[in-house]
């Protein structure tokens, strides 16, 4: 066995692995091409370990790829994390980019923990546990993995309180509910719905028309965006973005907290934000669960690159909106190149999708490549897998979400199909 795991050590992986993928193949039986057996084993835990792709699906923020692809330098070194480096005394974490997250937001202060549905959940526990929390029942969400609004405040402790109907929530049954003693309602949660419409014969309840009740509002806005206005764009807002909550106007409209997710529009590394009025973030700091679920020196790092891009207006340093922002005729050039030196396909227009459960049902126009036939299993086994998507018996490979860099792996992959 030592001698049949050694015989794959220019598979490059850790002496240990190989062990199990030859233990694999001998307990197999057969003795004929156990080396090759072996070899399909180490290949396969290889490819199960976690490792670069290409996004050619035209899914801007696609959840099983990461959401926002980030680029952070990180040297092995020791950081002033929890150190206070004018008094040389313990610090706090959520000096660094907390602090920029709440200066990007105009609010008071902010805190981060290591996701959008972390964030909901200290600002419940830490707010209203044993209390009531006033949502609409036409916000009463599920997202992708099952995280659904009631669960997570029943885990909070919190005691739902539902306003309204589902396609239809006036103030006054705000006001109904909080005003009732029943209820002790200690905040409003508007919760954003990212990733559905209701449309037809409905109403809804802005954040400005629920800052005068006489309980803090709390707004989860979900996708991250920063500002409504995009400074870091020098074109501004693009028009696929109309609409879309952002936490500087929400807070403007007199939202006491904001809540979203680091690794959606922000595009950031996985991470929740919590901004707003200093009283109450320090409540959520406080409370017992900020510590579960607060992020490492890591996480807070990105951050703090990414809000640093925001505070200069670079929008091009910031991944997404580098992507985001393209222009369509730069894509069809790309496109014709990779055709003409792959040989393969046809350049054909098509249409990205932010992803990531923001913005549904909102394209944007895009240039790529497009196959005959399903090749995307073939493109996965390549090093380092394409990943594409196939609709009407085709292949399309969407340049918007191919780094330019990247385009050369493609033309070699295209090739080897024949």
């Amino acid at each position: 066995m030592d001698a049949l795991a050694r015989s794959l050590a220019d598979t490059g992986l850790p002496h240990p692995l190989l062990v199990d993928a030859a233990r694999a193949a001998i307990a197999e039986g057969d003795p004929e091409d156990v080396e090759a057996r072996a070899r399909r084993h180490a290949h396969t835990a290889a490819r199960a370990m976690l490792q670069p792709v290409v996004n050619a699906t035209g899914v801007l923020l696609h959840t099983n790829l990461g959401r926002a692809p980030l680029a952070v330098a990180a040297d092995a070194a020791f950081t002033n994390l929890e150190l206070d480096l004018s008094s040389g005394r313990r610090g706090s974490r959520h000096a660094h980019a907390a602090a920029l997250l709440a200066r990007l937001c105009d609010a008071d202060d902010a805190i981060v923990v290591n996701n959008g549905a972390s964030a909901v959940l200290l600002v419940l526990a830490a707010l209203a546990t044993g209390r009531g929390a006033a949502v609409s029942r036409g916000e009463l969400v599920e997202i992708g993995g099952g995280f659904r609004v009631p669960e997570v405040m029943e885990q909070s402790g919190a005691k739902l309180v539902e306003v309204g109907t589902t396609n239809r929530t006036r103030r006054a049954d705000f006001a109904s509910a909080v005003e009732n003693p029943a209820n002790d309602t200690a905040l409003a949660l508007k919760v954003h719905q990212s990733n559905y419409r209701i449309v037809g014969f409905t109403e809804h309840v802005t954040v400005a028309e629920m800052s005068s009740l006489n309980v803090p509002v709390v707004a989860d806005i979900g996708s991250g965006l920063l500002d409504a206005a995009c400074p870091w764009l020098g074109d501004g807002p693009p028009a696929w973005l109309a609409g879309e909550p952002a936490a500087r106007q929400t807070l403007a409209d007199g939202a006491a907290l904001v809540t979203f997710s680091g690794d959606k529009l922000f595009g950031g590394p996985q991470a929740g934000i919590i901004a707003g009025r200093a009283d109450l973030v320090n409540q959520c700091a406080r409370h017992p669960l900020a510590r579960a679920l607060r992020p490492g020196s890591l996480v807070l790092n990105a951050l703090q690159q990414v809000a640093l891009a925001y505070l200069r207006r670079d929008g091009q340093a910031i991944e997404f909106w580098r992507m985001a922002s393209l222009a369509t005729a730069d894509l069809e050039s790309r496109a014709q190149v990779v055709v003409a030196e792959s040989g393969a396909g046809k350049v054909a227009e098509m249409a990205s999708v932010p992803g990531g459960g923001t913005l549904p049902g909102t394209e944007i126009d895009s240039c790529g490549v497009v196959l005959d036939g399903d090749h995307t299993a073939a493109l996965r086994a390549g090093t380092p897998p394409i990943i594409a998507r196939v609709s009407d018996g085709r292949t399309w490979l969407d340049l918007r979400t191919v780094a330019p860099d990247d385009d050369q792996t493609v033309i070699a992959a295209l090739k080897a199909l024949g």
